[in-house]
């Protein structure tokens, strides 16, 4: 650790216990709690209730990095009643009966990726109109289920396929809108498959407020991206030549498959809740900072921004809060965009955090990023905390952060000075959080 002054270090402490309040108190199980009930049989979701005893299978797929913990929720409000299929790039802590696991990949695809979106369509179709499906969908959903719609593109075009997005620059909801329509899960097709089955999906959200449709994809919600939006994608970022063949024969053809919109007969028995989100994450933090004595400010103006131009925006606004109060918090939710030129160790949050320790160099301002998943990029991290000292202190260890940020390789610059933030994979799944501090 570098040395710094006893208030930078408060400072820096206050930081990280911040974002831990936040991620303890924006919890799955309080969302479950407040929003899930079960009495005499009678189930309540949020405003709907549904007799069970009327039903003649119950059945709940749950999928993403907080499947486990979705699921482990349901159970402890309903009771162990239900059967079904969890798909996760986590290895569970146990195992509920009645349910088969599948450890997909995360943030490709893989063999078990495919397994999992198999048995789930097996099981979806084999319902009928006296089943209840439970849907628990959180995020990295799209890659620890998927199955490609062309039989044409096999497990390593999907994997190619899957990382030229993720590399691309493209904000989440284009990402999404392209696997939607080469999958035979995601855009609505769970749902298709398990029509005229009741069903109910519940949403741990990662994704951006007012597209609920884009999170893991979408595979239980009418889809509002279009076959259009997909070639206009793939244009916008020059995708067509970085795809395998399989996947770009089909662009340039324009043969996508439409996915189910909103008047599919799929939906006509579909309920979606979100009953946790990036929102409540930004609300616990901000409460926490208001009782350690900062004047507040959320500003999420630069969701799926690029992280330079993110870095830049919220410097600025920081600089302005303060000249009306000197120890002001800015809290900022959502992701930033990083495209990735090369690559060693690192993520989004890491690489907007290097950026930023650049921008505040001699100043009294401390800066975390950091993902509520527990995971940024391919670290072992979940982001990182700078301050006004922390160049200083990486050229008296003799590194050059120009050179890691260059690099993409982040992690590496952050662990040799001990300012990663490492939680391990918390199970849940809120997007990310940014705590500015000025002192």
């Amino acid at each position: 650790m570098v040395n710094r002054e006893p208030l930078h270090d408060e400072m820096r402490e206050c930081a990280v216990k911040l974002f831990h309040h936040a991620l303890k108190h924006a919890s799955i199980e309080q969302a479950f709690e407040r929003h899930v009930q079960c009495e005499r049989g009678v189930l309540r979701i949020c405003d709907d209730l549904y007799d069970l005893n009327t039903y003649n299978r119950l059945f709940v797929v749950s999928l993403g990095k907080a499947a486990h913990s979705m699921l482990a929720a349901l159970q402890r409000q309903a009771g162990s009643r239900f059967e079904g299929i969890v798909a996760s790039s986590i290895q569970p802590q146990f195992q509920e009966r009645g349910f088969r696991y599948f450890n997909g990949g995360h943030p490709t695809p893989n063999a078990e990726s495919i397994r999992a979106a198999e048995a789930a369509l097996r099981s979806l179709q084999a319902q009928n109109a006296s089943s209840l499906v439970i849907y628990l969908v959180s995020g990295g959903g799209s890659s620890m289920m998927e199955k490609p719609l062309d039989g044409e593109i096999s497990l390593d075009d999907l994997i190619s396929t899957y990382r030229v997005l993720v590399h691309s620059g493209s904000p989440i909801t284009g990402i999404n809108a392209i696997r939607k329509h080469l999958s035979a899960v995601k855009g609505g097709r769970l749902a298709q498959a398990a029509a005229p089955a009741q069903q109910v999906s519940l949403l741990i959200s990662d994704v951006p407020d007012g597209a609920p449709d884009t999170l893991a994809s979408g595979p239980t919600m009418p889809d509002s991206t279009s076959v259009e939006d997909c070639y206009a994608i793939a244009a916008k970022y020059q995708l067509l030549d970085q795809f395998p063949s399989s996947v770009r024969e089909l662009f340039e053809r324009r043969a996508l498959e439409e996915t189910p919109k909103s008047d599919d007969p799929a939906f006509l028995r579909s309920r979606w809740w979100t009953i946790l989100s990036n929102e409540a994450l930004l609300a616990r933090c901000a409460e926490e900072a208001i009782r350690q004595g900062f004047i507040v400010e959320i500003d999420n103006t630069c969701d799926d921004w690029d992280y330079l131009a993110a870095a830049e925006y919220l410097i600025g606004k920081l600089h302005e809060l303060r000249q009306r109060a000197g120890r002001v918090c800015l809290i900022s939710g959502g992701e930033v965009t990083v495209k990735v030129a090369n690559g060693g160790l690192g993520g989004r949050n890491q690489q907007f955090a290097l950026a930023c320790a650049g921008k505040i160099a001699g100043e009294k301002i401390v800066i975390l990023s950091a993902g509520s998943d527990g995971i940024d990029g391919n670290s072992p991290a979940a982001g990182a905390v700078v301050d006004g000292a922390t160049l200083e202190g990486a050229r008296a260890r003799g590194l050059n952060a120009q050179n890691y940020l260059n690099a993409f390789d982040a992690y590496n610059f952050f662990h040799a000075l001990g300012d990663d933030i490492v939680t391990g994979p918390t199970g849940n799944n809120l997007r990310d959080l940014r705590i500015l501090l000025s002192y």
